[in-house]
């Protein structure tokens, strides 16, 4: 049975995710402001963390559950996000695009692994789309874009644990908003450090005083004001709409990645980025639509 708020649900994902497809330049500018090594990074996981935790010691002296006694989600959907993060410093944007937004594959693939879900034919439509769309925007001469270096690596890592992730999420009914989140920046935070210390040498040398005192106001405005509100419509959704679904709808990234990347960097866009980008937000909407009148059709049966 759908959520009764399904459609302004999936909305909402749509066009949060579509918001992250912008998260690109204050990375970006965190790099340039001194902030090398994904240590801009580790701080937007860092402060959340410092904001909550308040609230979550309130929340153990009641007994009442924090958070902690989830890594996977932790683990998976908040180290997926480091690595999707770190990815944007070490590779091409539109590289990290596509290589982490192969998610809708393996959140099918994960669907059906674990949870025995055939899929049904809304999805083959909604995957043939988003992947004609994204081979249009990104095949260019015909070829499919293979990893080669240590920022696609980390692109393809975090859609494989962001969907891992998202099934997680999609057991995780039960659980309240501020467990999910907690959860997300403890382990999150964990994967972070790993990644910026395992990768150094890629990443670059700790930051000085100097750097931290000047990008402080805009990573203090980006965890607060973004990294934690984006996270908690993120978090709760698979669980309301499903993750094959959800993965669908976070392609909106893409389309608000590429448009702002050939305004603001000067790369390219074209036919083929309009009609791919077109063609994702028909995979979004399609599913969408498609299922919510299937299940009517169920119903009425």
């Amino acid at each position: 049975m759908q959520n009764k708020y399904y459609l302004i649900i999936c909305i909402g994902v749509f066009f949060t995710s579509g918001l992250w497809g912008l998260y690109w330049i204050p990375q970006r500018s965190l790099e340039n402001g001194g902030l090398t090594g994904g240590w801009g990074t580790v701080a937007q996981y860092a402060i959340p963390l410092i904001v909550v935790t308040p609230y979550i010691l309130w929340k153990f002296i009641k007994g009442k559950r924090t958070g902690l006694h989830l890594p996977l989600i932790g683990l998976l959907f908040g180290g997926g996000i480091a690595c999707y993060a770190n990815s944007f410093l070490l590779t091409d944007i539109m590289r990290v695009f596509i290589l982490f937004y192969l998610m809708p594959i393996w959140t099918t693939i994960f669907e059906y692994i674990f949870f025995k879900q055939i899929p049904k034919w809304q999805r083959g439509v909604s995957l043939f789309l988003a992947l004609l769309g994204l081979w249009i925007v990104f095949g260019k001469n015909g070829d499919l874009p293979l990893p080669e270096n240590v920022g696609d690596w980390l692109a393809i890592l975090g859609g494989l644990l962001c969907a891992a992730g998202a099934i997680k999420l999609e057991e995780a009914k039960s659980e309240d908003i501020t467990s999910l989140l907690y959860s997300f920046f403890f382990y999150g935070l964990l994967v972070t450090l790993f990644t910026s210390l395992i990768f150094s040498d890629a990443f670059g040398s700790f930051p000085n005083l100097f750097s931290w005192i000047e990008m402080l106001p805009l990573l203090i405005v980006l965890s607060i004001f973004f990294f934690i509100p984006s996270n908690i419509v993120i978090l709760w959704s698979p669980s309301r709409i499903g993750a094959g679904l959800f993965s669908i709808l976070v392609l909106s990234e893409i389309i608000f990645g590429t448009v702002s990347a050939a305004l603001l960097s000067n790369e390219e866009f074209g036919w083929r980025e309009g009609i791919g980008g077109f063609l994702m937000f028909l995979a979004g909407f399609g599913e969408i639509f498609l299922s919510k009148k299937n299940s009517g059709i169920n119903s009425a049966i």
